[in-house]
């Protein structure tokens, strides 16, 4: 759960009508803060400080420097948090709002790549990152590209349990009814840690940044639970650090499935008490009677409600 101080950063109170059975009343209630962010990088080059503008994202306030760090790492323009320094606050007098820039600076004699730096990031809450020229340069390759599967099968008690844990520390969500999740849960369905945000990338940003700086990547033996669906980016994102299993509360779309198959992730979607479906590893779930499971049109024929 959200602490009363980050809350209040994150959550604004407005003067709305309600409306219930047709008699309208004046109420206070809480909306999600939505506002902008910069993230700028620092270099050194020829022993000079070199700073460029790398994205600007829509995003709920709260765990900016794991935002920015998160980014980065998802992003493939750093590949180790002992490639950054530090991560300040703007200080530019002339800046109008410094809380809404994010400055990281890299260490020494490191630099990211040319082509990584020339990309486009302009980012929403709602969309994530656009602006790219097209699915290829969407698709970085994790460096744990190469891990191996994990050696168990997860039980599917396990994972109906997640939504509701998902939901139970939401704290964001319990006082709007407006707000993202990504959860990081171990095999066992215990939640390591969670955060919230307006955007669902930028939910997951924030969860990776957490974990690159608690150096816990790889996450091969974590469980992500998104609080709502799973888009291609998002399965990217989980990709870069390296987990093996995703949890959606809502649909995955195509290009999501077809990036879990190259990266051999198990993909669940509309995940619900005692529902699920598995569009990728089935075989890494532990059902029981999932040898004698009936093919779609004997479902259909016998009106099993899927």
């Amino acid at each position: 759960m959200e602490s009363n101080a980050l809350l209040n950063t994150t959550l604004k109170q407005i003067d709305l009508v309600k409306v219930r059975d047709r008699i309208p009343a004046h109420v206070m209630d809480s909306i999600s803060i939505e506002e902008p962010l910069e993230i700028r990088i620092c270099m050194t080059v020829d022993g000079k400080a070199e700073y460029k503008n790398i994205s600007v994202t829509m995003r709920t306030p709260g765990h900016d420097a794991e935002l920015a760090t998160g980014f980065l790492f998802t992003e493939g323009l750093i590949s180790a948090i002992s490639q950054i320094a530090a991560v300040d606050r703007s200080e530019a007098p002339c800046t109008r709002n410094n809380d809404n820039i994010v400055i990281v600076r890299l260490n020494d004699g490191f630099a990211p790549t040319t082509s990584a730096l020339d990309r486009n990031f302009y980012t929403t809450s709602s969309c994530g990152v656009c602006g790219k020229g097209s699915i290829a340069a969407i698709k970085t390759v994790s460096i744990f590209k190469d891990l191996a599967p994990i050696p168990c099968a997860i039980a599917l008690d396990i994972l109906y349990r997640l939504p509701d844990l998902l939901r139970a520390a939401q704290g964001n969500f319990s006082a709007t009814g407006g707000i993202h999740a990504a959860g990081l849960f171990n095999l066992q369905g215990q939640l390591i840690a969670l955060r919230e945000d307006v955007g669902r990338h930028n939910a997951l940003d924030k969860l990776v940044g957490h974990a690159l700086s608690a150096d816990l990547l790889p996450l091969q033996k974590h469980i992500l639970v998104l609080s709502g669906r799973a888009s291609f980016e998002l399965v990217q994102k989980a990709a870069m650090a390296g987990i093996q299993i995703i949890a959606a509360i809502g649909a995955p779309s195509s290009l999501a499935v077809e990036l879990a198959k190259e990266f051999d992730i198990t993909l669940l979607g509309f995940l619900r008490e005692h529902r699920c479906n598995i569009y990728n590893l089935a075989d890494h779930v532990k059902i029981e009677g999932l040898a004698g499971m009936l093919d779609y049109t004997t479902a259909l024929d016998q009106k099993i409600e899927r």
